[in-house]
């Protein structure tokens, strides 16, 4: 299998910067894409918006405790890791590396498939 390169984005310069609301997610604008940002376990995580299966803004959902993001609308449950839906209605969600450096907090997005989603 071939090895995924990745564009890097910069989202901030660190985490203050990131406006979390109470359920530890936020909706952010990353190379003028819209992203889901949430905060498991002191760990970034990301993935798009918008939920696959009837576009529910996923930062408006939460964070259960076996790690899911779960869509506001219809409760459904992705893994934020690999992007898998983890309660059986076979979408996939979207999600992208987050890496924190020095010079601030970047987001990978995929270079063959940049905004295809």
């Amino acid at each position: 299998m071939k090895e995924k390169k990745y564009k890097w984005h910069k989202l901030a310069d660190n985490i203050s910067e990131i406006n979390f609301s109470s359920n530890k997610m936020a909706k952010v604008q990353v190379a003028g894409k819209p992203i889901c940002i949430a905060l498991q376990n002191e760990t970034l995580l990301a993935c798009t918006s918008k939920c696959p299966h009837a576009g529910g803004i996923l930062a408006d959902g939460f964070v259960d405790a076996s790690g899911n993001i779960v869509c506001p609308l219809h409760r459904y449950k992705f893994n934020l890791h690999n992007g898998r839906n983890s309660s059986g209605e076979g979408y996939f969600l979207k999600t992208f590396p987050v890496e924190i450096r020095k010079e601030g907090i970047f987001v990978g997005f995929e270079e063959n498939n940049l905004f295809n989603w």
